[in-house]
């Protein structure tokens, strides 16, 4: 990794003002605009990696736990928001630190990793050893479960070793949130 810096995990009841802002800020730069306050809400309430050079951030990732169906069971999911590196420190390895830390924390506290991909991502994250899901993707909803055939083919999951068996193309169905649901 370049810089000078390194990844610090800080889960958000202490992320004090000012990183919670810089954080919003990177990730508004990052997606030019489509990180809407939903979005972002999505991203808090557990632990952030956080890419530093000195004292300016320039990456950010983090992992809220989630409860996704599949095969009969509820699994405790450690789900993967707001990953982001700043434009002109990408390639510089932030966005792998980012996901090892993270990948970390799943592996030791989870049953599974899950994520939704932006198509430029696709294969940064199998690269990484995260699955494209095969099959159909639902939600849990208010008025029951619905299809989210929109967000087929952008969901990969990590598995972990003695956790859950999975079958990549039966059916995953996320837990219900405001906003985007995958």
């Amino acid at each position: 990794m370049g810089g000078t810096g390194g990844i610090a995990l800080v889960h958000t009841a202490d992320l004090d003002a000012s990183v919670r802002a810089a954080a919003r800020s990177l990730l508004d730069e990052v997606f030019e605009g489509d990180m809407t306050d939903q979005d972002w809400e999505h991203a808090l309430g557990g632990v952030h990696a956080l890419a530093w050079e000195g004292s300016e951030l320039v990456g950010h990732a983090s992992l809220v736990q989630r409860r996704l169906l599949h095969g009969g069971r509820a699994l405790r999911t450690g789900y993967v928001e707001g990953v982001g590196v700043r434009a002109d420190r990408r390639g510089h390895g932030y966005g792998a630190a980012l996901m090892g830390a993270l990948e970390r924390v799943v592996r030791g506290a989870y049953d599974l990793g899950a994520l939704a991909s932006s198509d430029e991502a696709l294969g940064f994250y199998a690269a990484r050893g995260w699955l494209l899901w095969q099959g159909p993707t639902s939600a849990l909803t208010p008025s029951g479960t619905v299809r989210t055939e929109e967000d087929d083919g952008c969901v990969h999951v990590l598995p972990v070793t003695g956790g859950a068996a999975l079958d990549l193309s039966g059916e995953l169905v996320c837990d219900w949130r405001e906003g985007d649901l995958w």
